[in-house]
Order: structure tokens, then C-alpha cells, then sequence
């Protein structure tokens, strides 16, 4: 492949004297490369294999009009940018406007002044070798990006495996989760801690890409396996304490999360409940559109040592519905270019959603309407629990 930075001149023109004294006008000058085709009908081959910096075309030869190649170099893909010179034997005003409406960059009467052909090849050739250097880099950057399209893709997927199937039962789980384009830090889980203990969970860490996302992975992979030391999983304090000496953010590159996460236990139906920075989760009891907001915060976890967390309790009438999720369900941008906040996210979710487990992914479909979008700048994610 030819050197982008090199001087290449392309000379189509029948006369063999012009090519010889064009030769000489050019070809001790330093970093050019000249080339000469004397054939106007192996003018597009010429071209094709030389690839030219620039091109200077006779205007007048037997066969073939220079116009006609002018035409021809525009229409063909690798050569429409490559800058063409039209060399007449005479100063024209109507052929000159010709030449430039049919694409000639410039217009030259032969034979010119060497000085003004070198400085004219040198300014056609820098401006083409500097368009083909933008070209490499916007087409490096475009391969980059479609690079990193796969590997955030495969992390989503990767994300999305560790997730817990849906449940049904006493308390019934359906979730929806929908990667954002740059890949947030969401994940949640839900297991029973023994035979009177449901814990549930969801947590945000903060930033977006790769590293985000195995956080979040790390942290899920941390509470379903239980794998806090002298931690009782059915506390929501301790909990969170474990979680906040074990994810310092000193340690994984200054990232710190939000969760919230409660236990159930039915014998009494009581929900405990603690929250490290994350939005509220919503309660709505049987029959009701206003839902209690359930959040005992404190700071995110790995923000600060020795943290203690603050545990709040409800109570869970059956028929009850409980939503936990990420702030990324309703900090998005309206099409009339407003804010949606957290009442309106409640208005979607105020009546029971739809059965099956196709039925809670109605929710993002009525936020992806509001945002006028189907793709989200942060990690979707929504999980309904409901007490029998």
C-alpha cells in the first residue's frame, strides 16, 4: 500500500511532449512521484493502480473528452476524492466553469509556470493525503467502537445469565432488566435465607462499562452465595455493614454501590428493610394507589468506613405488591424536555401489572415512550414481588 504522505502525480495527456516537459517541470522535486498516460482510454486502470495524490488532465484529446474522465473519477468509489487539475491550452471562462461543475478542483493554462504547478500539486495532494488520514482514523475509531458494542454486549449477556429465574408461590418474583447502551452497574436477587427468611435486593454501582458491571456481578455473587463472614443474612444492617468492609472503594478502582435489601418472613409478615444511598422501594398494599416508600438510608456502600446502617420495618398485608428497582427507571428525558421524577414512575406501576412474566416489561415500554426511545443511558431494572 502506498505511503498516504507521498506526492503522487497522475499526468493523462495524448501528447508525448507535454508529458516529457511536465516530467522534468516536477520530477526533481522531493517526496513526487510521477506517473505519465499518454492512452486517455487507460486513464481509469492508470489511476486505479497508481493511486494518486493528484490528478492533471488533458482537456482536449483524441477519443475520449477530459470532461468525460473528470466524470468518470468522480463516479468511481476509491477515486471521487482524489483531486483533479484540468490543463487546457487556452484560458476559457465557460470551459473553466464547466470543468469545476462537473468536479475539477483546479484549472491550469499549459504549460505553467513550475513554481505555480508544484505549489498547486502540493496544495491538492496535502489536502488529499490529510482526507485519507481522516478517513483511516474515523474508520479505526468506527472498528474500536464496534469492538467495544461486543464486549459491553457480551458483559449485558453475561449480567443478565446471573440473574434469578421468576418465581411463583406464597411470594411471586417478576423482573425486567434491560442493559443501557454504555452498560450500567445494575443487579438483583432474591432467595430465601431458611424456611422463615425471603431476602430480596437490588443494587446500582456507580459509573457505567465493563468494570461496572463486574461489581455488580461480584456483589450479587457475594449475597446469593451467602459468602459474608459471621454476617446473619437475615439482618438487613449487618448485611449491609459486611458488604461495605469487604467492597471498599479504595479497592475497586474509587467504585462504590447503592442496594437496597429486605427480608420477609411470613410467619408475622413483617418486612425489615436497609438502604445504602438507593432510591426507596414502593409497597402498595391490596386496593391502594399510593404506595409507602420504604428507604432507611445511608451512605452508598464502599463510600466510608465503619457506616452503620439503619434498619426500618413494615408491615405486608397479603395481596400486597412490592417494587424494588435502579434509579435508572425513571431518571430519564422527557420529550417535551422535562425531568421524569419518582411520582412518575409510581403513576405506571399505582395499578397491578399485567399477568404472565411478559407482563411487568409494560412498565419500561411506557418509560421508553416518554423518553421517546427504546435504549436508556443507565441500566433498567425492575423487580415486582407480590404477598399471598
Amino acid at each position: 500500500m502506498s505511503d498516504t504522505r507521498a506526492i503522487r502525480v497522475l499526468l493523462v495527456d495524448d501528447q508525448r511532449m507535454i508529458g516529457e516537459a511536465v516530467r522534468r517541470l516536477v520530477v526533481d522535486e522531493p517526496g513526487l512521484v510521477f506517473e505519465y498516460c499518454q492512452k486517455p482510454e487507460e486513464a481509469m486502470a492508470k489511476a486505479e493502480s497508481f493511486r494518486p495524490t493528484v490528478i492533471l488532465q488533458d482537456l482536449v484529446m483524441p477519443g475520449v473528452e477530459g470532461l468525460s474522465l473528470v466524470d468518470a473519477y468522480r463516479a468511481h468509489p476509491e477515486l471521487r476524492h482524489v483531486p483533479t487539475i484540468v490543463l487546457s491550452s487556452k484560458e476559457e471562462p465557460v470551459v473553466k466553469a464547466e470543468a469545476f461543475a462537473r468536479g475539477a478542483n483546479d484549472y491550469l493554462v499549459k504549460l505553467p509556470d513550475r513554481i505555480e504547478l508544484l505549489a498547486r500539486i502540493r496544495y491538492h495532494s496535502t489536502g488529499y493525503n490529510l482526507l485519507l488520514e481522516r478517513n483511516a482514523a474515523f474508520a479505526a475509531l468506527a472498528e474500536s467502537q464496534r469492538a467495544l458494542a461486543a464486549e459491553l454486549a457480551e458483559a449485558a449477556e453475561y449480567v443478565r445469565s446471573r440473574l434469578p429465574a421468576a418465581q411463583e408461590g406464597s411470594i411471586g418474583v417478576r423482573w425486567d432488566f434491560e442493559s443501557s447502551t454504555s452498560l450500567g452497574g445494575d443487579a438483583f436477587g432474591y432467595h430465601w435465607v431458611d424456611d422463615e427468611h425471603f431476602a430480596a435486593y437490588v443494587l446500582d454501582v456507580c459509573g457505567h462499562g465493563v468494570g461496572a458491571a463486574l461489581l455488580s456481578v461480584s456483589a450479587m455473587n457475594t449475597l446469593s452465595a451467602r459468602a459474608l463472614r459471621n454476617i446473619d443474612f437475615r439482618e438487613p444492617d449487618q448485611v449491609l455493614a459486611g458488604l461495605n468492609e469487604v467492597f471498599p472503594m479504595e479497592q475497586h478502582n474509587n467504585m462504590y454501590f447503592t442496594i437496597w435489601y429486605g427480608v420477609f418472613r411470613p410467619a408475622d409478615r413483617k418486612l425489615k428493610f436497609a438502604t445504602a444511598g438507593h432510591p426507596p422501594a414502593l409497597l402498595f398494599p391490596p386496593g391502594t394507589r399510593q404506595p409507602g416508600r420504604l428507604i432507611a438510608n445511608a451512605l452508598p456502600i464502599g463510600a466510608m468506613e465503619g457506616v452503620e446502617y439503619p434498619v426500618g420495618e413494615a408491615e405486608v398485608p397479603a395481596g400486597s405488591r412490592l417494587y424494588l428497582f435502579s434509579d435508572g427507571v425513571y431518571e430519564v428525558r422527557k420529550t417535551d424536555g422535562n425531568e421524569m421524577v419518582l411520582d412518575d414512575f409510581i403513576d405506571l406501576v399505582a395499578d397491578p401489572q399485567p399477568a404472565g412474566p411478559a407482563g411487568i416489561g409494560g412498565v419500561r415500554k411506557a418509560v421508553a415512550s416518554l423518553q421517546g426511545r427504546d435504549t436508556f443511558d443507565d441500566d433498567f431494572s425492575l423487580m415486582e414481588l407480590t404477598f399471598a
